[in-house]
């Protein structure tokens, strides 16, 4: 897993690996507000990935740029991006933050270098995360980002809790190729005004994620012995809701709640696609605080 890269500030702690800039861990006080993993083993289920520059699946691994690695056999999709298995570089590590960058070349089916970085800092609210994309070629590039963290509720039990998402629509998926069928839908009202996570079996796209009145996005997981909040600036207008069978080493039920820029096959149906032209960069923010 490449080198662990601790962070903290206060009782706050933080832990990013250099491969794959994956988060592992954020905790307070000792409490942990994301699922974690050993530091030896493999992010299980995609746990605190980076994804650029597309997140979740491209159909078929083909685009109108080329054919991809196919690196969802099962499925025979394109997964997540080009950066969450490749080793990052450390451009800064102080007490309270560390930055990371990686430059990406051409690639089978991807014709656009770039060089995307990513910064974990601890603040007075929690864990804020930012990401960069440089595009270093030639070309108008489109791309998305996403991320993949699993949130925890502290010390509550997450299956006592009660999921809220920003989002107004849902995008229904092909259930054997996991990538999208129709155009979007209303979402149930019911994730739009908290569930109970122990009703909720899910591996879905949702849209039309509204900025509260300061402008920013907020999905809740919260019961009655705690809670954890992930927001993000608006241009993180997707975020996919994963509520696995298992995960290795939970305590209970874990659910991903993945921010991202667009939705799945967002490269072939252009839906929220970000632009970027040659030397251009675009940054994006969002983060994990205790509720």
């Amino acid at each position: 897993m490449g080198e662990q890269l601790v962070i903290t500030r206060d009782d706050a702690r933080a832990v990013v690996t250099t491969r794959g800039a994956t988060l592992r861990e954020f905790s307070v006080a000792g409490v942990g507000y994301t699922e974690t993993f050993p530091e030896d083993a493999t992010p299980p289920l995609g746990s605190g990935s980076v994804l650029v520059p597309w997140p979740n699946r491209v159909a078929g691994a083909r685009w109108r740029s080329g054919e991809l690695e196919v690196t969802e056999p099962a499925r025979g999709n394109a997964i997540h991006g080009l950066v969450r298995h490749e080793e990052w570089t450390v451009v800064e590590h102080t007490a309270s933050s560390v930055r990371l960058e990686v430059a990406v070349g051409e690639r089978p089916g991807w014709p656009y270098p770039f060089r995307t970085a990513i910064t974990y800092a601890l603040d007075e609210r929690g864990l804020r995360v930012t990401h960069d994309v440089v595009n270093t070629g030639t070309e108008t590039m489109p791309f998305g980002v996403g991320t993949h963290p699993y949130p925890r509720p502290g010390k509550a039990d997450a299956d006592t809790c009660v999921l809220k998402l920003a989002a107004t629509t849902h995008l229904p998926l092909d259930p054997e190729r996991m990538v999208p069928v129709n155009g979007q839908e209303p979402i149930d009202p019911a994730l739009a005004e908290g569930a109970e996570l122990r009703t909720l079996r899910l591996d879905d796209a949702f849209g039309g994620c509204v900025p509260d009145a300061d402008g920013v996005v907020r999905h809740w997981l919260r019961g009655d012995d705690g809670g954890v909040l992930v927001w993000a600036e608006p241009v993180f207008g997707w975020v996919q809701v994963f509520t696995p069978p298992e995960f290795p080493g939970a305590d209970g039920r874990a659910v991903a709640v993945e921010p991202m820029t667009c939705p799945p096959d967002a490269l072939n149906s252009g839906v929220d696609l970000i632009e970027i032209g040659p030397g251009d960069t675009w940054t994006g923010t969002w983060g994990i605080s205790p509720c």
